[in-house]
């Protein structure tokens, strides 16, 4: 099932890579959309307040997990186009113990600060009870999260993506049995919606733990302390520390806008609250893209192959801006039965203000599907940093947005939706002038030294 992807037509092997990493990130949207379907037709709108707050605060805390996992699975994919094994088994044990950690400690840290949360995420009083309640369960899953990403990256870096879908799909089914059972068998509300989301990551996670440990004994080495070397340490950190901060950062922003629609009122919550998890599913495919992207063009980097990535680089920008096309439209057309899905039609002014968002920020996916292919490719090329740079632009600029124009009496939330575009746009076009002002040193192949990590661990050498 493992796939070189050096070798072979380039379109073909991205698409064969990409199609399952997709079907599999719709399938991990399916515990959120569950939830926030089962909740907000069966529990009211405050208890879909309570679990799309919720949700907001998952993503960035899942987004430092999955942007260590990342990157680590950035260098893992280099190893295997070099052929080194070695490297690669000892890139393994380190990126485990650290990326363990780093989850423990976010577990502990999340339910210390669990009531904090009420004002930083400035959540209304009448919505608090069901999200902390919520949070107390979902929190739980947390370390789930870390074995799935974890061994999914792996996975995907030596060509496999097929595994990492059949668990979802698994893991999915049994969240929606669940959720039903839960809450409307048992009675046991935003508490039976958070307890099955996170059964079902544990199936997830532990099944493709005992999956891999038995199908690829040299994964064993992550057990085996001698593998853990101090060099190895630091560039899992160097690699991987940026790609993390990359995905906080863009979480954070997001996280900083929930605040913001927050205060708004219990209305405009729901609505974003259903309205993000439909933008979920109509750009999800085009970011897991953006992965499969990032590792096809890793492991050619890996094996010196610049006229496949030079190729695979304008294929993915045609796949992906006409598929963005594509979707803009129909969301556009759709916003109003898309947003009944998860809305009761009796609700209209929750509808209203939902389809007032799709038709404003779906309009323009193009934008962030070029940008998750900037944020693979640099990431592949060993730039992590400049992945950060594209996102303190993005989700720089629409914070600032969002609070400048929902200030202007005449906007209030319309200037939150419409920031959103706006810093896509001015992300691409950083991205897209930095490619071409350097276009020669990023594919000079100066990653691929191993001597360049244990040499030059320092941040400014993922900028130049």
């Amino acid at each position: 099932m493992n796939k070189d992807l050096t070798k072979g037509p380039v379109v073909k092997s991205m698409l064969l890579f990409a199609i399952p990493m997709i079907l599999g990130d719709l399938l991990q949207q399916c515990y959120n959309i569950a939830d926030t379907l089962i909740v907000g037709q069966f529990l009211g709108k405050t208890a879909l307040a309570a679990v799309g707050s919720s949700f907001t605060l998952m993503t960035f805390i899942t987004s430092i997990i999955l942007g260590l996992c990342m990157g680590s699975g950035a260098l893992f994919s280099i190893r295997f186009g070099q052929r080194d094994k070695k490297g690669l088994k000892q890139d393994l044990c380190a990126s485990f113990f650290f990326i363990a950690f780093i989850s423990i400690l976010l577990n502990i840290i999340a339910y210390i600060c669990l009531d904090a949360l009420k004002l930083f995420l400035r959540v209304p009083h009448e919505v608090w009870g069901d999200m902390r309640c919520y949070l107390l369960y979902i929190f739980m899953g947390i370390i789930a999260i870390f074995l799935y990403n974890f061994f999914s990256a792996y996975l995907r870096s030596i060509g496999n993506s097929v595994i990492p879908l059949i668990f979802l799909a698994i893991s999915s089914i049994l969240n929606i049995i669940l959720d039903l059972y839960f809450v409307l068998v048992l009675k046991m509300g935003v508490e039976g919606a958070a307890l099955a989301t996170v059964l079902s990551q544990y199936v997830s996670g532990i099944g493709i733990v005992l999956y891999t440990l038995l199908r690829y004994k040299e994964v064993l080495v992550i057990f085996k302390i001698s593998y853990l070397k101090r060099e190895r340490i630091k560039q899992i950190i160097s690699f991987s520390l940026l790609t993390c901060i990359q995905q906080s950062v863009m979480n954070l922003g997001i996280l900083m806008v929930q605040g913001l629609v927050n205060s708004f009122g219990t209305v405009v919550m729901a609505a974003f609250a259903a309205a993000v998890k439909i933008d979920a599913f109509a750009y999800m495919p085009v970011q897991d893209f953006g992965n499969a992207f990032s590792t096809f063009i890793a492991q050619n980097y890996g094996a010196k192959e610049k006229e496949r990535i030079q190729k695979g680089l304008k294929e993915a920008v045609r796949i992906s801006s006409i598929f963005c096309i594509v979707i803009s439209i129909l969301v556009y057309i759709f916003a109003r039965p898309l947003m009944m899905i998860f809305v009761d039609a009796n609700e209209t002014s929750i509808i209203l203000e939902g389809v007032r968002y799709l038709r404003i920020e779906g309009a323009f996916y193009i934008g962030i599907g070029w940008l998750f292919l900037l944020y693979g490719l640099y990431r592949a090329l060993g730039r992590p940093g400049m992945s950060v740079v594209l996102t303190v632009f993005s989700l720089g600029t629409r914070v600032a947005l969002a609070y400048i124009l929902s200030s202007i009496p005449a906007l209030g939330v319309i200037g939150i939706w419409w920031s959103v575009p706006i810093g896509w746009a001015l992300a691409d076009l950083v991205g897209l002038v930095y490619y071409k002002m350097n276009k020669h040193n990023l594919l000079s192949f100066s990653v691929v030294n191993p001597q360049f990590f244990t040499n030059k661990l320092n941040l400014s050498k993922c900028f130049s």
